[in-house]
């Protein structure tokens, strides 16, 4: 039988270089690499599922100006997610996408759900450096369906990076008083004769600190984190652990009360994860610890003040996804799971302190060739979430498409339109502070959120450039908010909510010789009821833009020099909380990097942040950060 080589590596590389938008199989069938036959290759592409992902970065500069990077560094001006930050992304951002809140958004490690119990303000607190990380995938709708985890809206899953021999070193000082240094280092062993199996080991430490770009913005951040990792032709296997410490501090940080606040978070994260293909058949696999130490003060100058806030939260998760053939259908079964735990000083007027959370999700999907290039395309199925504290939930998601290859084209094109529901319960920062005293006022009967998505989109992908338009109406009934109110100033409130979103998004990609091009755009609008509670003013649900576009430029300027600019446009919701700074604001960043052409293993840099010195309130009354310049330099081997 013929066969041919049909690489099953990361999606990233599986589409190239130039594209950034792409329908791919699903997430356990891109890990590793295999020989297969023609009639499977053929199996295999008929009836994978039809996941809309992005295959490239969306942003110029991954390395922020400001500390070391993180998971989040990729997203503070990814087109279609809206990172809300308290000082600076890696010390505290809130992940929202199409509107939604921060604890809206699931986040995975390889496809393995890892959330903090507490409040999704933490969720993004992962010990992972951002060399052992590929570009996220951004799900929505239906996808984020199928694989989100206790979210509502949107799941941004960070996958593992294969890693190979190499390393880097790298320093950098900055206005603000900032010193920050990193070293990685990775290493493949040799196979031995006869033997397809690979073992690999990486690991980093990294440490920054600065005074602030503002009076009161100090941090200190310091990481260790190792990797092991084992491939074969037909499996991978990587082990990971680590651990961060971050104290930063900032005035509003949380509160609106003019106050010089801090926060002190230690996580420590251990996972591990097993993906494996047989014939037809792809199983992906993992399960992780993590614990998360918090030491909130509201007043650095008045430690203590109210009520000492400090909690520590445990977590241990697993979940299994298994893709295989079912006559002419393709079929994907995925089980998750989480038990949590928390010890807290002041959480304690909840039912509860742990919580046992799973689901179940499945789906089958086809496609029927209709002529040469077109198909169409349908997928079915559902989710059922549940606990031991709430009643669960049923999510149904439903979807259709036509689709034309490129054929003798230049373009692939995909219309798909797509129903979905998603569910999640709150955390005990909601449900277990006391109802009536302290700044944050929870609510113990807080029940299960729902979410329904309906949207229709448009994708067309071409050699060197791609783009992606959707319009989307999504009712969150219930959500739970935050709430600020004149009758009680000096707190904010859990309190439920119910929100009609409709809104429209679009993502434009075009690589030239020397240039690439990300732009992006999104339009929406709300309609919030509180069901006759005194609400004045929202901090996320109705903290939203109404019109936001950014731009991604990444420039060769010949002779070793290159440019990487991002910048955002944004027009804001009004919102009385939001005390400077305005409803529009243009931010920015830009970068220029100088790669010796004689010495290539070193780098230079000056990246500066906020370039157009904005004082535009991400999040209503928490101050924005001043301008940030930091001088780098790196030695790569």
């Amino acid at each position: 039988m013929k066969r041919r080589a049909v690489l099953r590596r990361s999606f990233w590389v599986w589409i190239g270089h130039v594209g950034v938008f792409s329908t791919s199989p699903s997430h356990a069938q891109v890990a590793v690499g295999e020989l297969v036959s023609d009639e499977e290759a053929d199996v295999r592409s008929t009836i994978s599922l039809p996941e809309f992902v992005l295959t490239d970065t969306r942003v110029a500069l991954d390395e922020p100006a400001s500390a070391f990077g993180g998971p989040v560094s990729s997203l503070r001006f990814e087109p279609r997610v809206d990172l809300q930050t308290r000082n600076f992304g890696e010390a505290q951002g809130d992940v929202t996408v199409r509107g939604g809140i921060f604890e809206g958004t699931a986040v995975q490690l390889g496809g393995m759900s890892v959330f903090d119990p507490q409040t999704g303000h933490y969720a993004t607190e992962l010990p992972v450096p951002v060399a052992m990380l590929a570009v996220p995938e951004v799900l929505t709708g239906a996808d984020h369906a199928y694989r989100g985890f206790n979210a509502t809206v949107g799941t941004i899953d960070f996958g593992w990076s294969p890693i190979t021999s190499g390393g880097r070193i790298s320093a950098g000082v900055g206005s603000g008083g900032l010193r920050r240094g990193a070293a990685y280092a990775g290493h493949v062993f040799a196979a031995a004769a006869g033997s397809d199996s690979r073992w690999a080991i990486d690991g980093e430490y990294a440490y920054s600190r600065a005074d602030g770009t503002i009076a009161d913005g100090d941090h200190e951040f310091e990481r260790f984190a190792a990797r092991l990792e084992r491939t074969t032709a037909s499996t991978r296997m990587q082990l990971f652990a680590g651990y961060q410490s971050k104290f930063f501090g900032w005035p509003n940080l949380y509160t609106p009360f003019g106050v010089a606040e801090t926060e002190a978070l230690q996580t420590t994260l251990v996972a591990l994860a097993h993906s494996f293909r047989r014939g037809t058949l792809d199983v992906e696999s993992g399960t992780y610890f993590r614990r998360n130490k918090d030491d909130y003060e509201f007043d650095r100058y008045r430690p203590g003040l109210f009520n000492p806030y400090e909690h520590e939260t445990r977590v241990t998760g697993a979940f299994v996804d298994v893709g295989f053939p079912v006559a002419k259908w393709r079929a994907a079964l995925r089980a998750e799971g989480a038990v949590d735990s928390i010890d807290s000083t002041s959480l304690t007027a909840g039912r509860f302190s742990s919580r046992s959370t799973w689901r179940m999700a499945g789906a089958v999907s086809r496609d029927w060739a209709r002529g040469a290039d077109d198909r169409l395309e349908v997928r079915l199925g559902g989710a059922f979430d549940d606990t031991n504290r709430e009643p669960g939930a049923f999510s149904p998601i439903v979807e259709a498409a036509w689709s034309r290859d490129a054929g003798s084209s230049d373009a692939s094109l995909r219309v798909y339109v797509q129903a979905s529901r998603a569910s999640r319960v709150p955390g005990y920062t909601a449900l277990a502070s006391a109802p009536t005293s302290g700044l944050f006022r929870g609510n113990a009967e807080l029940g299960r959120e729902r979410s329904a998505n309906l949207e229709t989109g448009v994708q067309v992908r071409s050699a060197r450039w791609s783009l992606h338009a959707a319009v989307f109406r999504r009712d969150d009934d219930p959500l739970v908010d935050w709430t600020f109110s004149a009758a009680a100033p000096n707190a904010r409130s859990a309190r439920e909510v119910a929100v009609e979103t409709v809104g429209f998004e679009f993502a434009f990609a075009r690589t030239w010789e020397h240039v690439r091009v990300v732009a992006g755009y999104t339009w929406l609008n709300k309609d919030a009821d509180y069901f006759g509670a005194a609400v004045d003013a929202s901090f996320y649900a109705l903290n939203f833009a109404r019109h936001r576009a950014t731009l991604a430029v990444t420039a060769n300027l010949g002779r070793g020099f290159e440019l990487r600019s991002d910048h955002e446009w944004r027009v804001q919701e009004p919102n009385l909380l939001r005390t400077v700074g305005g409803e529009s604001a243009v931010l920015g960043a830009v970068g220029i990097y100088w790669i010796p052409p004689t010495a290539r293993a070193w780098e230079f840099s000056v990246v500066i942040d906020n370039l157009w010195e904005s004082d535009f309130q991400e999040l209503p009354a928490v101050p924005a950060p001043g301008r940030q310049t930091t001088f780098g330099v790196a030695w790569r081997w």
